[in-house]
């Protein structure tokens, strides 16, 4: 059998041109390279899976190149790109600090520094580069013994470290790189990238489902990826419909919100506890739809200023759909829903059962209307009241 390739390795961008969401570290990164003023230690910051080890390994490469290109690409043809690309570079190191987190690791990393890397066949001096992955997990003590090599480093050693969670880094490490915070990837850019693989690897798609799977992975490309390979395993060959990510991924589809909000609208508390009996029939928690509720009621306050609607992370069609409903509730009733919506959710978990604490906000929210009149027209106080309050 062949060996399977997971999209996430088979598609990692070998420049930083294919690198996706991050041109403003790229742009930075490879102007650094072009003028020769590289720091000799970064600090690559950010969630999982958007980019960060990507982008040590294209630096690590491009630094060593023996045929950079004028943007400050590495040309992934010369004996040093080609090394690293098969894994058997002598001068780019990775060490996952995870599992290498001790005191004798790091000694065992500055003794490696000693040595100077032997020159390339075009006479080009090589810098020997390390790169540390989850270097929040080095102990203390191994920070500590990092530190006067991280400051001083040899003249032929760079040091790029990365990780999720900086504020778990010493601040005397933060003081002796360059810091570069990765942003997450828009869903828009996710989906692009997923239609130019489908399209390399002739796989037919719906558009909305690959913006759907991009929503799902959060601003991480990796799990994006993830998440893709499934979904080409499930659909077995066929198109990889809407339909098919949502019952593959648990989501719930946006049609039940919609009606939700057309049923307060009527004030039909019963088509909203039937819609929610649907719901949790076909599997799902009744706080999953709580959650998905006051996420479309959230939606449509970014409808009320066009301003805002580009924040609504979804296809076009949808907003559309999104702004056709949000003209035709007041929003006082909206701002009023997201209220006893998240009132909910911080109450439910100290329910034994989640189901009647929704089913609770299904009935006030059907009555939303009717409450929001009441309180708008009675009068807090008469003013016959006032009059005697005042000679009192």
């Amino acid at each position: 059998m062949e060996q399977f390739l997971v999209s996430a390795r088979k598609y990692r961008p070998s420049t930083f041109d294919l690198v996706v969401g991050q041109a403003h570290i790229t742009r930075t990164l490879r102007s650094a390279i072009l003028t020769k003023q590289l720091a000799h230690a970064y600090l690559f910051t950010g969630p999982r899976g958007v980019g960060k080890t990507t982008c040590a390994r294209i630096l690590a490469k491009a630094i060593n190149c023996e045929a950079l290109t004028s943007e400050g690409e590495p040309c992934n043809k010369c004996g040093s790109c080609e090394s690293f690309n098969k894994g058997q570079s002598l001068v780019i190191h990775e060490l996952d600090a995870a599992s290498n987190n001790s005191v004798d690791d790091i000694r065992h990393l500055i003794e490696q520094t000693r040595y100077v890397p032997p020159q390339s066949a075009s006479g080009k001096e090589k810098r020997s580069v390390y790169i540390i992955d989850e270097v929040h997990m080095l102990s203390s003590a191994a920070f500590n013994a990092f530190l006067k090599t991280l400051e001083e480093p040899p003249a032929h050693v760079l040091f790029i470290l990365a990780t999720t969670e900086k504020h778990k880094i010493l601040p005397t490490v933060l003081s002796r790189c360059q810091k570069f915070d990765f942003r997450r990837i828009k869903a828009e850019d996710i989906a692009h990238h997923l239609v130019r693989i489908s399209e390399a690897e002739q796989i037919q798609y719906e558009l909305p489902a690959l913006q759907q799977i991009a929503i799902k992975a959060d601003g991480g490309l990796r799990d994006a990826l993830s998440l893709y390979d499934q979904l080409v395993s499930y659909s077995e060959g066929n198109p990889i419909t809407f339909k098919i990510v949502l019952e593959n991924l648990n989501i719930l589809d946006y049609d039940y919100f919609f009606n939700a909000i057309d049923y307060i609208n009527a004030k039909d508390h019963t088509a909203l506890l039937l819609l929610l009996n649907e719901v949790v029939e076909k599997g799902f928690e009744p706080r999953d739809f709580l959650t998905g509720l006051i996420g479309h009621i959230r939606n449509l306050l970014m409808c009320l200023d066009p301003k805002t609607v580009e924040l609504i992370e979804t296809s076009e069609n949808i907003k559309e759909k999104y702004l056709s409903q949000s003209r035709g509730v007041p929003p006082i009733i909206l701002l009023n829903a997201f209220n006893i919506g998240s009132e909910t959710d911080r109450n439910i978990k100290q329910s034994t059962t989640t189901r009647f604490p929704v089913e609770l906000m299904l009935y006030k929210l059907a009555h939303l209307t009717e409450a929001v009149q009441i309180a708008t027209t009675t009068p807090s106080a008469s003013p016959e009241r006032d009059e005697k309050k005042n000679s009192r």
